[in-house]
């Protein structure tokens, strides 16, 4: 377990250099996306046709953000939790999405989806959206427009901090760390 850097989108040497524990800090651009957005992602791919961002090697952000204040690019922009996308997250990792960033467990088929196809799960640290927030130099909405929040958004970040909660052979922080303690 260490400190990281990584760039986003996310190169298979830094998937293959992280593991469950690793404390990161990305930078570039990711996405965001929650439910209703995760939703139309996943009917839109089922359907055969184009998705309005490139999964490929990408990062999405689990985030709704609350509106900007006056001179912010971004209100409080804290993660939500993760397993409300677990239906979808399979297949959008099927089609090259590499890592996620949100809060909570995952279930065992996207666990298995990410062993399967290279990818890793962070973990934002929930309540401290405020100062998340402070790492996103610049938010612009892409597709989705109506769904308000949960709209997707390109994000260039800076050193946003997370966890690696889930690395990609499927070593899973939260069961080592409640083994570790529970005695």
């Amino acid at each position: 377990m260490s400190e990281k850097y990584i760039n986003a989108p996310i190169t298979k040497e830094d998937i293959d250099n992280l593991a469950a524990g690793d404390m990161v800090y990305i930078s570039g651009t990711i996405y965001t996306a929650r439910d209703a957005a995760h939703k139309r992602l996943y009917e839109t791919i089922l359907e055969g046709k184009d998705i309005p961002l490139e999964l490929e090697n990408n990062i999405i952000y689990y985030l709704g953000p609350s509106p900007a204040r006056e001179g912010q690019v971004i209100g409080s922009a804290g993660p939500t939790t993760s397993s409300r996308m677990d239906k979808y997250t399979p297949l959008m990792l099927q089609h090259g999405l590499k890592g996620m960033i949100g809060k909570g467990k995952r279930s065992e088929q996207v666990i298995s989806s990410m062993k399967e196809n290279g990818a890793v799960y962070f973990a934002a640290i929930g309540g401290a959206g405020a100062l998340l927030s402070k790492c996103i130099k610049k938010a612009e909405v892409i597709a989705y427009e109506d769904l308000g929040t949960e709209a997707i958004r390109r994000l260039e970040v800076e050193n946003l901090p997370a966890i690696v909660v889930i690395d990609h052979e499927g070593n899973n922080l939260y069961e080592t760390a409640t083994q570790k303690y529970s005695r």
